[in-house]
């Protein structure tokens, strides 16, 4: 089955139904955004003491503690289910649009790789490995990155293509 450039031809409904769906779609994943910038700063610095406490660190405006084995294997299954539903939806609805093959693919796909990448990383940065928190910052931005440029494309093809 081709979806290739179908969602140009979609009832005026059904555009106006993925517009609001992915528009409150974004407000939670943004909102998450956000909240991972107050708790770790956006840095390795941030996400290694999210994680593995800072109790050591006698000038932290906040102490953290180290999370327990249950807390962590929690966050990454709750990350991992939901974001892979929120991704493979949103590489539903990009398959139906006519941007380049190429971009569509590696939009559709690297999400998940990064997902994998981000929450893995963080298990393993937590079990020790503390070089993974490299990989869990550049994996995040690179997931959030291509999350928005897919969102930014679907709603171009909604609005501003025509059949």
């Amino acid at each position: 089955m081709n979806l290739s450039g179908s969602i140009h031809q979609f009832p005026k409904e059904i555009k106006m139904l993925i517009l609001v769906f992915i528009t409150t779609l974004s407000i939670g994943f943004f909102g998450g955004i956000s909240f991972i910038g107050n708790t770790t700063s956006y840095s390795t610095t941030g996400i290694e003491s999210n994680y593995l406490g800072n109790e050591n660190d006698e000038n932290a405006e906040v102490m953290k503690f180290k999370k327990s084995e249950r807390d962590i294997l929690t966050l990454v299954h709750n990350h991992i289910l939901s974001l892979s539903v929120i991704f493979f939806l949103i590489a539903l609805i990009l398959a139906t649009t006519s941007i380049k093959k190429g971009l569509k693919q590696f939009l559709m796909i690297e999400p998940f790789v990064s997902l994998v990448l981000t929450f893995g990383g963080i298990f393993l940065m937590w079990k020790g490995i503390l070089w993974f928190k490299y990989v869990v910052l550049f994996s995040g931005i690179l997931m959030c990155a291509c999350y928005a440029t897919a969102i930014i494309l679907i709603f171009h093809q909604v609005i501003f293509v025509k059949k």
